[in-house]
């Protein structure tokens, strides 16, 4: 079924404790260029979930936005390091029995004589959390299999309803294109009838103007004939009308088809410029210029359209 490259999706759930939710959205492009934003804790999941955009769409550029929200904080497992507090407390004594004065830290990390008869290792903690490495934090491990089927999962639900907009704009663009077809194919048909009525037409004007200038001379009615055959060869638009109702079939049906189609209907619509420039410029009518004006004006409407089809 016919798609439109511009759409958007939307879906949320809550899994595993955690508020996921996904959009997607896209706009024309020639090619597939799909994208993913995404934390930077969870970058393991791009390359799947571009993948999974990539069986569902052929062209346009995508984009999938993925937030993943803890419902309830995991508490953390923060514990003192005895080692690094102790290394801290050594050095500071070290430095104390070399150089005879006795320093402790301020909340700065910088040294400072004990002036108010201080003992190092009675430092404050407010003076100690201060320290470079003095805690050790110790995340909860994350289960990336759920945590992947959870975002997966949602991921297919924004899917659908991405896709789902992607038809419904790619029906209406189907149907007016459609419309924009017989339109162009009534206007065929009208050159298909009056083409071979310029000829008689010209033979008319051309027995008139020798008749005006002879006056009452014969007239060589094989010349005229002649010289009309001549430009009913140069008027010919037999095989532009013919291939304009080929084009304009072809099109029909592709807008039928399954797949994507789109670049398959930019070349349909170049060829069918293509016949109806060719018709213009080798009818010289009045009449057919404005028809063909017109035909020229549906077929540049259609190809705006083909460029938001998939």
């Amino acid at each position: 079924m016919l798609k439109s490259m511009t759409g958007y999706g939307r879906a949320q759930e809550q899994a595993d404790g955690r508020d996921i939710l996904v959009e997607i959205r896209s706009v024309n492009s020639r090619y597939l260029e799909p994208s993913v934003r995404i934390s930077r804790n969870y970058t393991y999941l791009e390359e799947e979930l571009k993948t999974l955009l990539k069986t569902r769409i052929a062209r346009g550029k995508a984009e999938i936005t993925v937030s993943v929200t803890p419902l309830e904080g995991k508490k953390a497992d923060i514990r003192v390091n005895d080692e690094i507090v102790r290394g801290y407390l050594d050095a500071i004594r070290a430095y104390n029995e070399t150089s005879g004065d006795e320093y402790y830290l301020d909340p700065d990390g910088c040294f400072y004589g004990d002036a108010e008869g201080l003992m190092t290792d009675k430092m404050r903690w407010a003076t100690i959390i201060h320290l470079p490495d003095v805690f050790r934090v110790e995340k909860p491990q994350e289960d990336e299999e759920a945590l992947r089927c959870a975002v997966l999962y949602v991921t297919e639900k924004a899917l659908s309803a991405f896709i789902a907009m992607r038809t419904t704009e790619g029906a209406r663009l189907r149907e007016d294109i459609l419309a924009r077809l017989s339109t162009i194919e009534e206007g065929v048909k009208v050159v298909e009838t009056e083409a071979p009525r310029l000829t008689e037409k010209y033979r008319e004007r051309l027995y008139q103007r020798i008749s005006e200038l002879l006056g009452s001379t014969a007239i060589d009615e094989q010349r005229i004939l002649t010289e009309a055959a001549i430009f009913a060869e140069k008027t010919a638009v037999d095989e532009e009308t013919v291939r304009l109702h080929s084009h304009i079939a072809q099109m029909r049906t592709m807008l039928n088809a399954e797949e994507s189609v789109g670049r398959k209907l930019d070349f349909l619509v170049q060829e069918m410029n293509r016949e109806v420039n060719t018709i213009g410029s080798k009818v010289q009518d009045v009449a057919i210029t404005a028809l063909v004006v017109d035909m020229k004006s549906e077929i540049e409407k259609i190809r705006e359209q083909i460029q938001n089809i998939e």
